[in-house]
């Protein structure tokens, strides 16, 4: 099965320029806990959660509607393809503890979003073979003190 298959086509995204209140109403209007953060010409440029928000937050101490989401967001981020295979990518979400990763385009467009919970699901229905089982509770069941000892 391809990341196609599962990935949600109609992407949240917020702005590099935009602000931590911003992006936090986007994120509480949608019931999601992150967004991809996109530059100027839509090009993916870093992605922000909940939590980088809460964080920056609590540790800059400012208002957040003065915090720019460029300041707190991560800028090295992991992508997929609409080609790749769920395998690898749960593979690479499970080695990198990850609970998403964008899919982008050639020109680092986003086209969507591959979450461990739309894997879940798929295993759930039967879409995805049993055997992904195994590597998705791998990826949500070991916590990260543990991972780090792990072979």
């Amino acid at each position: 099965m391809n990341v196609s298959q599962l990935c949600h086509r109609s992407v949240i995204t917020c702005g590099e320029r935009d602000h931590l209140d911003a992006a936090m109403s986007q994120m509480w209007r949608h019931n999601i806990g992150c967004l991809p953060v996109l530059g100027d010409l839509g090009q993916l440029r870093g992605m922000i959660t909940d939590r980088d928000i809460a964080v920056a937050a609590l540790l800059q101490g400012g208002p957040i509607h003065a915090i720019t989401v460029s300041s707190v967001m991560s800028k090295e981020v992991l992508t997929c393809r609409d080609g790749d295979s769920v395998a690898e990518v749960l593979e690479l979400l499970t080695r990198r503890r990850l609970r998403r990763l964008p899919v982008v385009d050639d020109a680092r467009n986003v086209i969507g979003i591959l979450s461990l919970n739309d894997i879940a699901r798929a295993v759930v229905s039967h879409q995805l073979a049993s055997d992904a089982t195994d590597g998705l509770a791998r990826a949500v069941g070991v916590p990260r003190s543990l991972a780090a000892n792990a072979p």
